[in-house]
């Protein structure tokens, strides 16, 4: 079947292929421990999957500039050696105002997920790897590759026309989840620290992504919440002994680097069909190029994870049931004057 009779297979390629060539080039430098900016950079492929071509490259515009934000902001710390609780305290700030960008934005997939997981995985990597303005190129390089992909005519087959003109204004309930994403990322990641583990930026990422299931104006779905969580975690646990399977014996850095550009493609392949199962294969991704940037005993940074995760989900469905709430009044006027 040819990539125009095959719309899902088309975006698999396109966000497979985000990748594929920055990595390569990292490789061909001998630079394989950088592949982790250009993983972020490559994120960009991932909004708008299901949208015409037209609010898929705004889509994917916009994330490109959320990821490369956050990966800034990231370095910045790094470079600054900011303490670690300050570290959570910027990775919340910056989690309140991704929500409500992405809220306003309408951005698919929703939410500040990824600039915060690109926000709080480029700030624990020590400021001697890449100089910070490297470290900004190769995402925003990445990024523009990506976007450039979305414009090319063999991935945009179909229709050409977004099937109704993108609403305005922030929809009604926005702050409430935006005080969600704050209370758990911050909980999360001040959790993390107190226990003493490491990459405490795992359990913020986590925290968030029960909450990417919240429909913003709708009445909250604590039940969805909870399944979302159950697959972080089912999944995750999956990808960790993927994980443990690659790092154990210890290839060399090149290898790695192939194995995170080849786990990009079942990841976006079953992202929309089974979140747990795209977890058994973007959690070794994720490890992998974190080793590559950070090296450390594996059997540690496995463990931190697992627990990390668990601390993060556990944040993230509490924040959800506490913090339940109707769409406030204040912001259904605010959407009405918007518009």
């Amino acid at each position: 079947m040819s990539l125009h009779a095959d719309p899902e297979g088309r975006h698999v390629v396109r966000v497979g292929l985000g990748l594929l060539v920055p990595g390569t080039l990292l490789l061909l430098a001998g630079r394989p421990e950088l592949i982790l900016y250009a993983v972020f950079g490559s994120f960009t492929g991932m909004y708008g999957r299901t949208e015409p071509a037209p609010e898929r490259q705004r889509h994917q515009f916009h994330g490109a500039g959320m990821l490369v934000t956050g990966v800034a902001l990231g370095v910045a710390f790094s470079e600054l050696r900011v303490p670690a609780v300050l570290v959570v305290l910027g990775v919340t700030a910056y989690a309140v105002v991704g929500s409500v960008l992405a809220d306003w934005l309408r951005l698919q997939p929703g939410g500040p997920f990824f600039g915060i997981f690109a926000f709080g995985a480029t700030a624990t990597v020590g400021p001697g790897l890449v100089s910070p303005y490297g470290a900004v190129l190769i995402c925003a390089g990445t990024a523009t590759w990506c976007l450039a992909l979305g414009l090319a005519r063999v991935f945009n087959a179909g229709p050409t026309e977004p099937a109704a003109p993108p609403a305005r204004g922030l929809p009604a309930g926005t702050s409430v989840h935006a005080l969600r994403y704050a209370v758990a990322i911050a909980a999360a990641g001040l959790a993390g620290l107190a226990l003493g583990i490491e990459h405490a930026n795992w359990a913020m990422a986590s925290a968030a992504v029960p909450l990417a299931v919240v429909v913003v104006g709708e009445r909250l779905d604590l039940g969805a919440v909870v399944h979302r969580a159950r697959h972080r975690v089912t999944g995750t646990l999956a990808g960790l002994v993927v994980s443990a399977a690659v790092l154990l014996p210890g290839p060399r850095p090149e290898v790695l680097a192939v194995v995170v550009m080849v786990l990009l493609f079942p990841t976006e392949l079953f992202l929309s069909r089974h979140y747990g199962l795209a977890l058994g294969f973007f959690t070794p991704l994720i490890m992998i190029m974190t080793e590559l940037a950070v090296p450390a005993d594996p059997s540690g940074m496995l463990l931190a994870r697992g627990v990390d995760t668990l601390i993060g989900v556990v944040a993230g469905v509490a924040a959800a049931a506490v913090i339940g709430g109707r769409p406030d009044r204040h912001q259904e006027r605010t959407e009405t004057w918007a518009a």
